[in-house]
């Protein structure tokens, strides 16, 4: 797998578990990674040219550790799934580096409506098996497993 490949965001990963989909998310830096992550997410929940984008959701989130900032940034796109019945289309990060990393995040999409979209994974949550997040030559890799 080369993943100096400017336009490979992510791949899903087969037969990792049954009740699981595992993928990788590739980015040549944090922000990058994190919105590729997310953009996965968003493959696996909707086929996303069904989403329109009239709604903007924004947070922000801080953690020590980068890979549980990624697990953390991942589990509040579900809860907005599940909370607000929010799918997505697109995603923007910014992350500040630093003792405490800050991470803000704004996402666009639309309230679920199965009549406009066409859904596809109700993902349950991200889970821990698996998950890796790592700095590589060329810019970070990150492996998530979702639960659905």
């Amino acid at each position: 797998m080369n993943i100096n490949n400017d336009k490979k965001k992510y791949r899903f990963l087969e037969d990792v578990a049954i009740a699981d989909i595992a993928y990788e998310a590739y980015g040549k830096d944090l922000n990058e990674l994190f919105e590729n992550a997310a953009l996965a997410i968003f493959e696996l929940s909707a086929d996303v040219e069904t989403i329109d984008a009239v709604k903007k959701t924004e947070f922000e989130l801080e953690n020590k550790k980068l890979d549980n900032l990624l697990y953390d940034f991942l589990s509040e796109i579900l809860f907005f799934k599940d909370s607000k019945y929010m799918v997505f289309k697109y995603v923007h990060v910014t992350i500040n580096e630093g003792k405490k990393n800050k991470l803000k995040a704004v996402l666009e999409g639309d309230t679920i409506n199965p009549e406009k979209q066409q859904l596809e994974n109700d993902i349950k949550a991200v889970t821990m098996h698996m998950f890796e997040l790592k700095k590589e030559k060329n810019g970070y890799k990150a492996t998530v497993v979702v639960d659905i």
